[in-house]
C-alpha cells in the first residue's frame, strides 16, 4: 500500500476573522497555531488564559493541497484516512462536500476516488464552534442532561464527544482548540485491501495458541502471508468472504510481564497481502481479574500470568492542553518516568482521550498496564438512539484500534457517572430516571467492548462494587474499585487513609503547589504570592489554596517565606500518598491495587500531580520511587504496636539486609539493629514490633528509620509519631559538594534533617531527593540532565526544619 502523508503546508484561517490566514501543523491544533503566529500570547503564561477564550468562540479552516499522479489516480482504492477530527467538522475535497464528523475519538476513512483528479486536489476541513454544537444538541435531548460545570467552563460538552476537558478542569485550563491531532494519509492500494489484524491468545499451562483474525476485502483473491517468532503461515482467503483466520502454536513462549515482575519481551507479527503489510508488536501473558468473595468482601486483583498482581501507579491524564505538543518524546519521558518510579499501571481517565498509538506502544514496552476508561467523566449522559449509535461506533474503533495491546488489562465504562447521578438537582429529584438512562448507554458499551474483545473484563464505571451496582463505591471498601476523597475534599486527617482497607483504590490525590523552579516559567516575580491573580489563576479547584494552608497549620509549622510555602506544600503532599501507600500496601493480599491522582499535569498548574508540567519531579514522585519499590518496608501503628513490615510484590522470593534506627533530634543514635530478612514471593511479614507502651516514651524524643537496598536502588523509610509542627527538632545545616565530572552531589548535615529536596531551574531530575539525610551519613546522588553548569548554578536544597 502506498501511503502520501499529508503534514505539510497546511493553512488555518476562519471566516469571523478573515483577516488571519497562518501555516498549521498537523497533527496540530489552532491555539498552537496562532501561538506560534504571535497572534495570541501564551495561554500557560500569567493570567492569559482569558484573553486567548474568543478562540474557541468562532469557527475555523484547516486546508491544503496535495498532488496525484495519474499512475496514482488509476489504483483501485484511493481513501483518506482522518482521526482524532475536533469535533464538529465538514471534509471538502475539491470543493464536494466529502463527509461530516461529529466524534473526536472516531476513525475516518473515506473513498475519494470520485472526487480526485490528477494533479493538484484541495482538501479543507471546516470547525464549527464546539460551544455552541453541544448546546444544539443539549436543546434536541428530551429531558436535561446535566454536565459537569463543577469542573468545566463550558456547559452541554456532555452531548458531545469531545475530550471533555478541553473545558477546564479543575486542574486544567480552558482550551476549546480544533484541530486534527493524527496524521492526515491518503491511502493507495490495488485489488484488494488488507484492513485490520486481530490477535486472540488461548492459554493451556504454559502453551499459547494464537488465533490470528484478519479482515480484507471481499474480493480477495491472493494469499496472505503471517510470520510469527520464525514461524510462517500462508491463508487462502474463502471465496466471498471478507475474513481470514490463522492459527499460531507456541510452547514455553518468552511471557510479558508487569514491570516489577519480570520482563517485557515482544514478539514481532507481520501479515502481508501483495504489498500491503500490517505490522503489530505482540507481548503473550495470560489474563484475568479475580473478584471472588472472601471474609473481607470481594477481591478485585488482576492475574497476569497465574501470578496475582499488586498494581500500583496513578491516573493519566492528556499531557498537553495543545495538542500539538503530544510528541512521541513527551510520551516516552513521562513514562519512563512513571516505570523509574516503580509504576506498573496507570489509569487513562475518562475526561480526556484514547491516547495515540505511541502512548499504548511505550506501555506494552515499558510494562505499564494501561487501565483504559472511556471517554465519560462527571457528567451525567444522554442515551438517545443517536447519541448511543454515535458512542458505539466510537468504541468499535477504538477497541479494534487498541485490543492487541498487551498492557491494557480493564476496560471502564467511565470515571464517576454513577456517583453523578446523585450530584445534580435533575437526578436526585428523579434519580430512578437517571439510573435507567445511565444503565441504557452503560449497557451499550459493555455490549460493545464485550462483542470487540472478549478476552478483557468489562468494569461498568470508575469506582464501583461490580455489575448492576449503583450505589456509592467512594465508601465501600469491601469490593470493586474505590475513589477515597474524604482527605482532600473532606478535610480529614491523612489518618483517615489508615482507616479503610480497599480492594484496590483508583483515585485519591493531595494538591500542591508547583515548585519555584516551574512557577518562574509563568508567574512574574510580583506575582510571588500564593494568593496572586496569576497564581490563583493557575489553581482551578476552588477550595485549592485553603485546603493546603490550613493543612500545614495541622501538621507543621508555618512556612517563612512565598518559596518555602512552595516546598512545604509539596512535603505535604507527599506525606499525604505516602501515608495511603504505606499502610494499603501493608495489608496486602487485601489491597491490590493503589492508583493515586494524578501523574501528570497539561500546564503549569497547582494541581495533584506527581510531575509538573515541565517534566520536574515533584517530591511526590521521587517518594512514589520508594513506597512502591517491589520489595517495601512499611511502618504500622495499632492499637498495641508500632510495627516494621516487609512487603514483597515479586514472583520470587528476596533476601534484605536493613539496618533500623532510633535516632534523636539532636542526631544521637539510640538504637541500630542488622536485619538479614527473607521473604517469599508475594508475601507480607511482620519483621520486627515495639510495643506501644515503649512507643510512646519515645515518640517525641527522636525517629527511626529503616534502610535498605530493593531492585538496585538505596532506599529508606523514616517514621515520626507526632504532628511535625510539636516536634524538637534542631536546625540542621546541610552541605552541599558538586562533582561536574561525575554528575555527582553530596549532602552531609551536622543534625538530622528531613525532606531533604534538590531542586534547580534546570532541566532534568536527580536520582533521589525528599529524603532523610542523618549525620556522618552523607548521601551522593546524581544529577540526571544535561545541564549541570546551569544545575549547578540554581541548585536549591531545602530541607524541613529550614522553612520557618
Amino acid at each position: 500500500m502506498t501511503r502520501l502523508n499529508l503534514s505539510q503546508n497546511w493553512r488555518l484561517t476562519s471566516p469571523d476573522y478573515p483577516e488571519i490566514d497562518v501555516a498549521c501543523q498537523i497533527p496540530g491544533d489552532n491555539h498552537s497555531a496562532l501561538l506560534n503566529a504571535g497572534l495570541i500570547p501564551d495561554p500557560y503564561s500569567k493570567c492569559n488564559e482569558q484573553d486567548v477564550q474568543w478562540v474557541g468562540q468562532a469557527d475555523w479552516q484547516l486546508s491544503t493541497e496535495f498532488e496525484l499522479s495519474d499512475e496514482q489516480l488509476n489504483h483501485d482504492f484511493i481513501e483518506l484516512a482522518l482521526s482524532r477530527v475536533d469535533t464538529v467538522a465538514k471534509v471538502y475535497l475539491n470543493d464536494q462536500l466529502l463527509a461530516s464528523c461529529d466524534n473526536m475519538f472516531r476513525l475516518w476513512r473515506f473513498n475519494i476516488k470520485p472526487y480526485v483528479k490528477a494533479g493538484s486536489n484541495k482538501l479543507r476541513v471546516y470547525f464549527h464552534r464546539a460551544d455552541v454544537a453541544a448546546k444544539q444538541r443539549a436543546d434536541t435531548l428530551p429531558f436535561v442532561v446535566p454536565s459537569s460545570m463543577s469542573n468545566n467552563q463550558i456547559p452541554y460538552m456532555n452531548s458531545l464527544r469531545k475530550s471533555q476537558c478541553h473545558a477546564g478542569w479543575d486542574w486544567g485550563i480552558c482550551l476549546m482548540v480544533s484541530g486534527i491531532y493524527d496524521p492526515v494519509q491518503i491511502k493507495l492500494a490495488n485489488q484488494a485491501r488488507l484492513l485490520s489484524t486481530q490477535v486472540e491468545q488461548h492459554w493451556q499451562g504454559q502453551a499459547v495458541e494464537l488465533v490470528i483474525t484478519i479482515k480484507h476485502d471481499l474480493d480477495c483473491l491472493q494469499p496472505i502471508h503471517l510470520s510469527f517468532d520464525d514461524q510462517h503461515v500462508e491463508v487462502i482467503p474463502e471465496l466471498d468472504s471478507q475474513t481470514s483466520v490463522a492459527s499460531i502454536h507456541l510452547d514455553n513462549p518468552k511471557l510479558w510481564w508487569p514491570a516489577g515482575y519480570g520482563e517485557q519481551p515482544l514478539y514481532t507479527l507481520q501479515v502481508s497481502l501483495a504489498e500491503l503489510r500490517i505490522e503489530k508488536k505482540i507481548g503473550l501473558r495470560s489474563l484475568a481479574l479475580e473478584t471472588q468473595k472472601d471474609q473481607h468482601g470481594a477481591a478485585m486483583t488482576f492475574i497476569v500470568n497465574g501470578c496475582p498482581i499488586t498494581a500500583k501507579g496513578a491516573n493519566w491524564i492528556p499531557l498537553d492542553a495543545m495538542p500539538s505538543r503530544h510528541t512521541a518524546e513527551r510520551y516516552r519521558q513521562l513514562l519512563t518516568d512513571a516505570k523509574a518510579a516503580n509504576m506498573n499501571m496507570l489509569r487513562v481517565w475518562g475526561g480526556g482521550q484514547y491516547e495515540a498509538d505511541e502512548f499504548y506502544q511505550l506501555c506494552d514496552e515499558l510494562g505499564l498496564m494501561v487501565w483504559q476508561d472511556m471517554m465519560f467523566a462527571c457528567s451525567l449522559y444522554p442515551s438517545t438512539g443517536d447519541f448511543v449509535a454515535n458512542v458505539q461506533l466510537e468504541l468499535a474503533d477504538q477497541i479494534q484500534r487498541l485490543r492487541d495491546h498487551s498492557c491494557i488489562v480493564l476496560w471502564c465504562g467511565d470515571n464517576e457517572v454513577i456517583g453523578a447521578i446523585n450530584w445534580y438537582p435533575e437526578s436526585k429529584a428523579n434519580r430512578e430516571r437517571y439510573v435507567v438512562n445511565y444503565d441504557r448507554l452503560n449497557r451499550a458499551i459493555q455490549q460493545v467492548a464485550e462483542q470487540h474483545d472478549a478476552s478483557r473484563v468489562f468494569w461498568p464505571s470508575s469506582p464501583c462494587n461490580g455489575a448492576l451496582y449503583y450505589g456509592d463505591a467512594w465508601h465501600d471498601d469491601s469490593q470493586g474499585d474505590m475513589h477515597f476523597w474524604d482527605v482532600w475534599h473532606s478535610g480529614k486527617s491523612f489518618a483517615a487513609y489508615q482507616k479503610i482497607k480497599p480492594r484496590f483504590c483508583s483515585e485519591f490525590g493531595y494538591q500542591s503547589w508547583p515548585s519555584l523552579a516551574e512557577v518562574k516559567t509563568f508567574v512574574e516575580p510580583e506575582d510571588w504570592n500564593v494568593t496572586s491573580p496569576t497564581f490563583e489563576n493557575h489553581q482551578k479547584n476552588p477550595s485549592g489554596n485553603s485546603i493546603i494552608t490550613e493543612m500545614f497549620t495541622r501538621l507543621f509549622r508555618f512556612p517563612a517565606s512565598f518559596e518555602q510555602m512552595l516546598y512545604l506544600s509539596q512535603v505535604q503532599q507527599a506525606l499525604a500518598i505516602k501515608t495511603a501507600c504505606d499502610f494499603w500496601r501493608a495489608n496486602s493480599p487485601q489491597c491490590r491495587g493503589m492508583l493515586y491522582w494524578q501523574l501528570n499535569d497539561n500546564w503549569p498548574v497547582s494541581s495533584w500531580s506527581s510531575i509538573e508540567y515541565s517534566g520536574r519531579w515533584k517530591q511526590l514522585h521521587y517518594h512514589a520511587k520508594r513506597f512502591f519499590a517491589p520489595q517495601y518496608l512499611s511502618f504500622v501503628e495499632s492499637d498495641k504496636a508500632l510495627e516494621l513490615r516487609l512487603i514483597n510484590d515479586s514472583v520470587s522470593a528476596s533476601l534484605l539486609d536493613c539496618q533500623l534506627q532510633f535516632v534523636s533530634w539532636q542526631g544521637d543514635l539510640g538504637f541500630s539493629r542488622a536485619l538479614e530478612l527473607n521473604i517469599a514471593a508475594d508475601a507480607n511479614d511482620v519483621v520486627w514490633t515495639m510495643p506501644l507502651a515503649e512507643l510512646e516514651k519515645q515518640c517525641t524524643q527522636g525517629f527511626y528509620i529503616v534502610q535498605w537496598r530493593s531492585n538496585g536502588d538505596e532506599l529508606q523509610n523514616t517514621w515520626v509519631g507526632e504532628a511535625y509542627k510539636s516536634l524538637a527538632i534542631a536546625k540542621a545545616e546541610v552541605s552541599v559538594q558538586l562533582d561536574e565530572a561525575n554528575q555527582r552531589i553530596t549532602l552531609s548535615t551536622n543534625k538530622p534533617a528531613f525532606f531533604v529536596h534538590l531542586e534547580s531551574d534546570a532541566s532534568g531530575r536527580f536520582s533521589d531527593s525528599s529524603f532523610t539525610l542523618l549525620p556522618q551519613q552523607p548521601i551522593s546522588l546524581n544529577y540526571m540532565g544535561d545541564e549541570f553548569e546551569r544545575m549547578a548554578a540554581s541548585l536549591r536544597v531545602y530541607h524541613l526544619a529550614d522553612s520557618y
